[in-house]
């Protein structure tokens, strides 16, 4: 959360807790936490103190101590405005500095509120446990402002339930023990304009027995083969862990009236006065075997406590389904799906249709309540702790919530793995797309691709919303680096990542405990965005408009999701932005309802048997109220729509549509139909639940060791004067930059959060760090301040900072520059010795002003976690052999600057990338025309291997000579050539080329 920084200490309420709690034990006096006379000055957080927070700078409310005669309390009351957008609100942290405080004595907490009788609720927070007031557990609950003038608010401690969506360091011990309280928090109402008021803030009655002591269940649900016993586990909970002082009774029943599937139970467990925190007992209900198929049963296991809290839900014991032709899996998927399909409801059926965020679901009773057929996490969206334990043991509990539906199908839950487990701290990072494509090695890719989905199916997740097989034709977008490259030949040769992911493209592998299904995303033209089209927020590309001939949209767009349904890719996800296609007559339609294209084209054409997934809330991009946002984006062809925090809306609002027959049910059947085959086919039916025995790889040396070798081939050689690389071992090297020690940096976007962020975010290697583990002897000086004398060759680590999609957009905040330290590392390092200029980005750096200046420079792209693949290149433990993935510009005035423009003069062409330890043939223009000969051969014969390497010997030639104007378009087009398996007249552009320059 942002917040802005406006308040201090409470040393007043620590010395005033003890003295007066002791006043009465058996009948406390309220305890004051703020009076606002001025004891709680405004700060900095975590010191202690009141402070601001909100989504964006307009957000956070205003506050000020003001004196008014009409005070509850004293002469002073906490007073304020605000006008939300997103979220704001404030806090009280308590003095980290100072023992935290305990309310466990007290039932509740209390404040005087001026009421503006608006109807809207106001959130009350607790912070309770962890190391201080920012590292603590939220608790909340809220009030509403239904009343005018001055009203006290009582809260008892009771009414407090965890946060689930947001927590700052995640769950401590998900008790609310209130003997570690760290403050408070307000949320105020969004939407409109508004005035506050609130005084007198104190701790009032006595905490009974049930508010210290609980009765809690080791699961909300119990699934049992029929005719099996379900043994539900009852334990007392104290606060502290101190024995109970008075007794503990659970009353427990089932219904009375079972018919044959189960013997009912009853009666009473007891835990006495004295009983230790942590004691259980046992309730068993047995079931019963009969010979008829059914879907499953719930009984609920009534449970009355006394003298604890009782627990928060009614377990359910489920007798499984059995015996139903959908669960035989000696069944074809096809006839299983259609089996299952005929039993359900329409409300079922729309559950199948709705994916949900994990943070939205809290616990996870609404699963079952609305029959969900998908949860995801979304960017940094991840459980507490971090771990791959906690991934699986949360999707694990989600799962069992789905095994209370009556046909217990399955969970498919998604994430975002783009370059790796990225959301997964300790996971192996991969570079990212921009940087595969550099590589311009299939079998590298599709390598990473596997350890990507080892690692995530590892956690538990079946579905990766990966990869994303955009053309990205203009690099101020935000989401260039998810790009593969701007020629769609280079995306195309790429895809074998599909395979990594999800194995054999008939999806028989997919059912294996180290592969997922994979997404091809946005569907279609989401690289081709026109600068300024844009109208989300203050993007200016990302989400916009892409205009097109037909010609164009088939060449350049779609050509890679036809590669990607014949690879089998399992599901396919439109995107945010809008197609216009010149002379169709629609102008810019958002790609969620371009019907033509998802039902026609995708599933049409290309006969994409998979099932559509929508982006995240993308079907309210659709012009028109919400019911016909679902209308027309189901109609269009969408199977499952992600709406991660408007699942209810979206399930009631399709139910309506099919009841009203605006949404047909062939519809939905067949988007339904679509869903349960790729959830057969993954096995979830059979093995719900996580599949651990993989865990002890992630990040494990041996994937490491690939993602290494593809930061390694990702490195792209642009000069190289004088030979200055490789580097040396007995030279003595200056490095210098921003982006040289940090790892946040190297990463790049989504990367444990959606954002990414710099800083020591994750386990890895730096540049830095690899180049010292290589054995050189390396002196660091971030920012060039260290004397530069002494030196024989300097490595300078430049580039960006991570961003996200259209955050990321140039003109939104960003540029193509270099920041000013960066600028001047450079130029200091670079006066002073020879160097090496390395440009950590996600797309090109405008650095055509010092390019004289650099003797070597390299297009490091985002390399991931292994900064061990860098130094292996600069010290030639492997040759660079990396080559441009788009083309590098000399200013943003030439963008969008393509292969195959019609106008080409780009400071680095298209597919340029010189090569060290790699001796180049001589001979010049007649060792070309030879080779051109050779490859021509090559190709008719349809030795792809020979053909490729023979173009590889052309193009070092070429590059022997500098870049011209005239060259740089027939050397980019060479490498289209050769990626279209064109290998004569790839040599023969080059030899053009060369006679160019």
């Amino acid at each position: 959360m942002r917040r802005t920084a406006l308040l201090t200490s409470a040393t007043l309420l620590v010395a005033l807790l003890p003295a007066l709690a002791a006043q009465a034990a058996d009948d406390p006096a309220p305890v004051p936490v703020d009076r606002f006379e001025g004891e709680v000055p405004f700060a900095d957080p975590p010191e202690g103190g009141l402070f601001t927070w909100g989504s964006d700078t307009d957000d956070p409310p205003t506050l000020r101590l003001a004196a008014r005669d009409d005070a509850p309390e004293g002469d002073k009351v906490l007073s304020g405005s605000y006008d939300i957008s997103g979220y704001g609100g404030f806090t009280h942290d308590f003095a980290f500095a100072e023992p935290a405080h305990d309310w466990s004595a007290h039932q509740g907490i209390r404040f005087w509120w001026e009421g503006q009788d608006n109807g809207k609720k106001i959130a009350f927070e607790l912070k309770d446990g962890g190391a201080n007031g920012e590292a603590s557990e939220l608790w909340t609950t809220s009030f509403t402002d239904d009343f005018s003038g001055w009203k006290q608010i009582e809260i008892p401690f009771t009414d407090f339930a965890y946060r689930t969506d947001y927590q700052p360091v995640g769950g401590i011990d998900h008790v609310l023990g209130l003997t570690e309280t760290w403050g408070y928090a307000v949320t105020l109402p969004v939407g409109a304009p508004g005035q506050f008021a609130m005084d007198g803030v104190e701790l009032y009655g006595k905490a009974d027995q049930s508010r210290r002591a609980s009765v809690l269940t080791d699961a909300p649900v119990y699934p049992v083969k029929e005719g099996g016993t379900a043994t539900v586990e009852v334990t007392l909970a104290t606060t502290g862990s101190a024995p109970v002082e008075e007794p503990v009774t659970v009353a427990y029943e089932t219904p009375a009236d079972p018919g044959k599937d189960y013997v009912p139970v009853s009666g009473t467990l007891t835990f006495p006065a004295g009983t230790a925190s942590g004691t259980t007992r046992t309730i068993q209900v047995r079931t019963l075997k009969d010979k008829t198929a059914e879907s499953a049963e719930n009984i609920p296991l009534k449970l009355t406590v006394t003298g604890a809290k009782a627990p928060d839900e009614t377990p359910q014991i489920v007798i499984d389904a059995h015996g139903l032709p959908y669960l035989n899996t000696k069944l074809p998927i096809k006839a299983r799906v259609a089996d299952l399909l005929s039993r359900m409801s329409l409300a079922e059926k729309a559950g199948q249709m709705t994916q949900a965020e994990r943070g939205a679901v809290g616990t996870g009773g609404d699963i079952a309540t609305y029959a969900l057929g998908s949860l995801l996490s979304g960017g940094g969206s991840t459980p507490t702790p971090n771990t791959p334990e906690a991934w699986a043991k949360m999707i694990d509990s989600f799962q069992l919530r789905a095994q209370a539906t009556r046909f217990q199908i399955p969970l498919i839950y998604g994430v975002d793995a783009v370059h790796g487990h990225n959301n997964l701290v300790g996971a192996t990072v991969m570079p990212h797309n921009i940087g595969l494509g550099a590589t311009r090695d299939p079998q590298l890719a599709q390598r990473t691709g596997a350890v990507t989905a080892a690692e995530v199916r590892a956690t538990g997740i079946p579905w990766d919303f990966a990869p994303c097989l955009c053309v990205t034709r203009d690099e101020r977008w935000g989401r260039s680096y998810e790009s593969f490259g701007e020629d769609p030949a280079l995306v195309d040769s790429m895809e074998t990542v599909i395979q990594g992911l999800q194995g054999a493209a008939n999806g028989r592998d997919l059912k294996d405990d180290d592969k997922v299904l994979a997404t091809a995303k946005h569907f279609v033209g989401d690289g081709g965005t026109a600068y300024g089209s844009s109208t989300t927020g203050t993007y200016t590309i990302d989400q916009g408009v892409t205009t097109v001939t037909r010609q164009q949209l088939e060449a350049i767009h779609l050509a890679p999701y036809e590669t990607a349904v014949d690879r089998g890719v399992g599901t396919v996800m439109p995107s945010y932005s809008s197609l216009d296609v010149i002379g169709d007559g629609q102008g810019p339609v958002k790609m969620h309802a371009r019907a033509d294209m998802i039902n026609g084209v995708l599933k049409g054409r290309m006969g994409f048997d998979g099932f559509v997934i929508s982006d995240w809330d993308g079907i309210n991009q659709i012009p028109g109220d919400y019911t016909s946002d679902i209308r027309t984006s189901v109609n269009a062809g969408v199977d499952m729509v992600m709406a991660p925090y408007a699942y209810k809306d979206f399930r009631t609002g399709l139910v309506a549509e099919a009841e009203a027959g605006r949404v047909s049910e062939t519809r939905i059947d067949d988007a339904v139909s679509r869903i349960l085959t790729q959830k057969f086919k993954l096995g979830l039916f059979e093995k719900p639940y996580a599949d651990t025995s993989g865990a002890a790889k992630i990040g494990s040396a041996e994937h490491r060791a690939v993602a290494r070798q593809a930061a390694a081939e990702s490195q792209v050689l642009l000069k190289n004067a004088g030979g200055v690389l490789p580097l040396k071992k007995s030279q003595k090297v200056y490095v210098a930059g921003s982006n040289a020690d940090d790892i946040g940096n190297q990463t790049g976007g989504w990367t444990v959060t959606w954002q990414g962020a710099s800083g020591d975010i994750v386990p890895g290697t730096t540049i830095l760090e690899g180049l010292r583990d290589a054995g050189g002897d390396v002196t660091y000086s971030k920012d060039a301040a260290a004397p530069t004398t002494g030196y024989d060759v300097g490595v300078v680590v430049v580039g960006e900072t991570p961003y996200a999609e259209g955050v990321g957009d140039v003109g939104n905040g960003h540029d193509l520059e270099l920041s000013a330290a960066d600028k001047a590392a450079v130029d200091k390092v670079c006066a002073a010795m020879k160097c090496a200029v390395l440009i950590v980005s996600g797309r090109p750096q405008l650095i055509g002003d010092r390019l004289g200046a650099i003797d070597a420079l390299v297009a490091s792209w985002l390399p991931g976690t292994e900064g061990t693949g860098v130094a292996d290149v600069l010290y030639g433990r492997r040759p660079f052999t990396g080559q441009l993935p788009v083309t590098w510009p000399k200013s943003e005035a030439q963008l969008p600057i393509n292969v195959g423009d019609a106008t080409y003069d780009p400071q680095f062409p298209y597919g340029w990338g010189l090569t060290t330890l790699t001796t180049v043939p001589a001979g010049g223009a007649t060792t070309l025309k030879a080779l051109a000969v050779a490859a021509a051969v090559a190709e008719k014969a349809g030795a792809d291997e020979a053909g490729r390497a023979l173009v590889t010997k052309a193009r070092l030639i070429v590059q022997q000579r500098p870049v011209t104007a005239a060259s740089a378009k027939p050397f980019a087009e060479a490498d289209h050539l050769l990626l279209t398996g064109r290998y004569g007249k790839a040599v023969e552009s080059l030899l053009a080329a060369y006679r160019a320059t």
